[in-house]
């Protein structure tokens, strides 16, 4: 099993290009299975989630072409409308398929999903979004079994429809599904996400009808048929202020090409309130710290606001900042187990419920530690990278479904970051 070695204590210079986000992506190559003609999609990340997603596809006979500039699909000739447990278990953006197969075939059998483990991700809010606009659903041995061939036309019927939390896949689920069903639907509380607005972008250039994405109301007037578009996936935010972090923590400079600070900025705001300095264009940005960081309170919450996603890149910065932070967590119930590995390289952090006190330390030590998630594994890497000495990073593969080629990055800016088995 893969292992990240990271030498610490490198100030990070120059420059890094900033991948297609991940989470655009997932739901976007999902929405292949609604269209009549071939696809093209730019700015796709090469990830391990990217290319579980892209294998479901193939399953289920979608036609897909890949080179190191776009992926094409073509989903002319489905002939499955099954996502099996094995395809779906490490992935939980899996169940993202049900609405499109549903939309446009009348029936669906997928699997309930996984991915990683940060907690209760119920997708009940997909199910009774898709029972609103009259699919019949049931689960049977670990598996969702929805169809629509009692309905007029075996086509979903538009709905009106509150999702009592905020759920960004449910939110994609239900815009897809909607986008070919007979009427209008509104989604109510809906997820305001820049990877939904890219998402229903996609879904116009399609032939979809959709107004309100980036807003809490989402109005979708159904069409008969999509076909294939063109589409560059948006840049991917996480990655970005990963980065920025990172810049801030060993007191470098660095410029993220291909990042929109317009979609970062709860981030921003807080690393300038830690003492970085901060300077952006359309399409870049650039990170310049001293490294002499002020510990900085978090509470993370939809977009707008702190995403859930930098909680554990932020704890990271505030166990070498000076002072004492709180970081709340609000989406994830098990969204600190990187506390105790932090701790193994000498953070002061005490966990109450879904608060996490952090008291600064002059230094973290280089350890060998385990990432548990995707976004834990970045905050470990973000402490190696200033850790003394060496830190070794095990279960690497959870990065892998996330940052694309992260250690070439690092070592781009200066960091001595290498790969090993």
């Amino acid at each position: 099993m893969d292992k990240l070695i990271i030498e610490g204590g490198v100030r990070l210079h120059g420059e890094v290009i900033v991948s297609g986000a991940k989470n655009a992506a997932l739901p976007i190559l999902c929405a292949g299975l609604l269209a009549e003609t071939p696809f093209t999609l730019t700015g796709v990340p090469e990830l391990r989630d990217v290319a579980s997603t892209l294998k479901l596809l193939d399953t289920m006979g979608v036609k897909v072409s890949k080179d190191a500039e776009q992926v094409v699909l073509d989903a002319s000739d489905v002939a499955s409308f099954e996502a099996t447990y094995d395809m779906v278990k490490t992935m939980r953006a899996s169940i993202l398929v049900l609405g499109p197969l549903l939309a446009r075939f009348g029936t669906a059998r997928v699997s309930l999903p996984g991915g990683c483990a940060i907690g209760s991700r119920p997708v009940d809010l997909h199910i009774k979004g898709l029972q609103a606009m009259g699919a019949a659903m049931h689960i049977t041995h670990g598996y969702i079994q929805a169809s629509t061939l009692h309905l007029p036309n075996r086509r979903l019927q538009g709905a009106k429809y509150y999702m009592d939390l905020v759920t960004v896949t449910g939110t994609e689920n239900l815009m897809m599904a909607a986008a070919l069903a007979q009427g209008t639907t509104v989604l109510e509380n809906a997820a305001k996400e820049p990877e939904v607005v890219d998402l229903a972008e996609c879904l116009n250039k399609m032939g979809a009808k959709i107004k309100g994405a980036g807003t809490d109301t989402i109005t979708i007037e159904g069409v008969e048929r999509l076909t294939g578009a063109q589409h560059h996936i948006v840049c991917d935010r996480i990655e970005a202020g990963t980065y920025m972090v990172a810049a801030a923590m060993t007191g470098g400079e660095v410029t993220l090409k291909n990042a929109r600070a317009d979609l970062l900025e709860a981030v921003i705001e807080k690393l300038r309130e830690a003492g970085a300095t901060i300077s952006h264009d359309s399409n870049s940005i650039t990170v310049k710290s001293d490294g002499k960081l002020k510990a900085v309170n978090v509470r993370t919450a939809p977009h707008p606001a702190f995403p859930t996603d930098m909680q554990a890149q932020f704890m990271a910065m505030n166990t070498v900042a000076e002072g004492v932070s709180t970081v709340i967590e609000t989406i994830f119930e098990n969204r600190f187990m990187h506390v105790q590995e932090l701790q193994r390289m000498g953070a002061n952090i005490d966990v109450q419920g879904n608060t996490a006190l952090v008291q600064g330390v002059s230094a973290l030590e280089g350890a060998s530690v385990m990432a548990t998630d995707l976004r834990a594994s970045a905050g470990l890497v973000l402490a190696g990278l200033v850790a003394e000495g060496e830190t070794v990073i095990d279960r690497i593969y959870h990065l892998d479904r996330g940052y694309e080629k992260l250690e070439e990055k690092l070592n781009q800016l200066g960091a001595k970051v290498r790969r090993s088995n």
